[in-house]
């Protein structure tokens, strides 16, 4: 019987394949029946796939307002009634009821007044739900970021459909976000769907729950086969993801960063993609064929997701937390650095590895945190403890270099000192070379020179010199 159902479903497809099979090989006979067993456990699997539904329900005092001629209330009741026994026909839909406003009675109400009543269970529990439901009185305030955030914890785990159908008569009451309250979702890997019932709401609060999901007017006429509707192609929606670059607010608004795709072994990378937004300044969704993935997001330092099933027919977030800021090292414009190639290096503060080479008058992001300079001047300059604060840019001026000639009759040895607290430093050895140019920082040096002609150590020379921004000084040693 399995069989004969299959064959009449997908009579089409089964035509063409018993065609190629028509002839009287075992082996094509077995494969045949092979093919049609695997087909049927494919399409079992697809009706066997479970629809998690979480009610958030309102029950702020001000659901004892008016509708017509029934409180609001009464009204919800009776929507989510006939609401819960329409989705309750699907037998793969498992449902749970969280309530929010229904334990402290207003003034003054209680910004943490939400609770799961009921959880999800292994069978369907309307029963349970109802009984919930129909004891509700409109009690206190409205909280709903915190309800949404706390939602995240009813749902065991994310490879199914999680679904929240959100039933309300107002607006956040708290002081609250809803549109952070689905970021942070994503923040956690889950990817919620909310419907947000309205009961009796103006435009203007309708409007602050376009960030969060769905919006259906409660006196809309086709409203259950609606919802039922939108979360049948949640049900069938294709294997997708995306990659969600996380501020220190866990709002995914990061962005143009490389993005490689690891398996699961950390052995060999799969893909290559540039992050970015789209349109509605949300994170792009990739199709891409991964059963499980690590992110290596190439920001400076580099970040990482945490190993991630791709679900099938899932759209599955993968977030990572990048919080960045920017650096620059400036110096003014001067007549030694039209053609600048100045760089520094960058380490960060509790490591030693360099992360980055920067070239001076050039932007670069980082991750926020602590890192030390070394810039490659003559001396070199170091600044330690450099703090890269989100979003904002740190911004660091340097002197610009002076000149100094060197000129000798001879080849010789020698050095250039920089003339510190502790005594002489070294900063550059000379060369053999009878003109030579040196680019130095601003600050007071010692040049210690001695001709290869003179095999003694008393003929060494030693010249004093300072060395202003943009200034040109000229050294001129002889043999004595």
């Amino acid at each position: 019987m399995i069989l004969l159902g299959v064959l009449k479903s997908q009579k089409v497809k089964i035509k063409k394949i018993y065609n190629f099979f028509s002839s009287n090989s075992i082996l094509k006979t077995f494969l045949f029946i092979s093919f049609i067993f695997s087909f049927h456990t494919e399409i079992s699997a697809q009706k066997n796939k479970i629809t998690r539904i979480l009610f958030i329900f309102d029950v702020s005092r001000s659901m004892t307002g008016m509708i017509g001629q029934q409180t609001k209330m009464d009204k919800a009741k009776a929507l989510f009634f006939n609401l819960i026994d329409s989705l309750a026909a699907d037998k793969n839909n498992r449902f749970a009821l969280r309530a929010f406003g229904h334990t402290v009675k207003y003034p003054p109400g209680n910004c943490n007044d939400t609770k799961l009543l009921v959880p999800f269970s292994s069978v369907q529990n309307i029963q349970k739900i109802k009984s919930f439901i129909q004891s509700f009185k409109p009690t206190g305030i409205t909280p709903i970021e915190h309800s949404l955030t706390q939602s995240a914890g009813d749902f065991p785990d994310n490879k199914q459909t999680n679904v929240i159908i959100l039933i309300t008569d107002g607006i956040e009451e708290c002081g609250g976000d809803p549109c952070k309250a689905k970021a942070f979702l994503a923040s956690k890997g889950i990817e919620l769907r909310p419907f947000i019932i309205g009961i009796g709401l103006t435009p203007e609060q309708i409007k602050a729950y376009d960030c969060v999901g769905k919006f259906i007017d409660s006196e809309k006429n086709n409203l259950i086969q609606d919802i039922r509707q939108t979360i049948h192609e949640f049900q069938n929606l294709k294997t997708t993801f995306q990659v969600n670059l996380l501020n220190s607010k866990n709002i995914p608004e990061e962005t143009n960063t490389n993005m490689t795709f690891w398996d699961s072994a950390m052995t060999k990378y799969s893909f290559n993609y540039i992050h970015t937004l789209n349109s509605a300044s949300v994170p792009d969704t990739l199709q891409l064929p991964l059963r499980k993935t690590k992110v290596q997001v190439h920001t400076i330092p580099p970040a990482f997701s945490p190993y991630t099933e791709i679900i099938s027919g899932k759209h599955t977030i993968i977030p990572v937390s990048v919080p960045q800021g920017s650096l620059i090292i400036r110096r003014p414009d001067g007549m030694f650095n039209q053609n600048d190639q100045l760089k520094f290096i960058v380490r960060h503060r509790a490591g030693k590895n360099t992360l980055h080479v920067q070239p001076v008058n050039t932007m670069e992001k980082y991750i926020v945190g602590s890192y030390d300079l070394e810039i490659l001047t003559l001396p070199r300059i170091y600044m330690y403890d450099v703090k890269v604060e989100e979003k904002k840019l740190n911004s660091i001026t340097i002197p610009n270099d002076g000149q100094l000639i060197v000129k000798t009759l001879d080849a010789g040895d020698g050095c250039i000192m920089q003339v510190t607290e502790n005594g002489p430093e070294w900063v550059v050895n000379l060369s053999g070379k009878n003109y030579q140019e040196f680019y130095l920082q601003p600050g007071k040096y010692v040049l210690a020179w001695r001709s290869k002609k003179l095999k003694s150590s008393i003929y060494t020379i030693e010249k004093k010199f300072t060395i202003l921004p943009d200034r040109s000084i000229t050294i001129e040693l002889y043999k004595q």
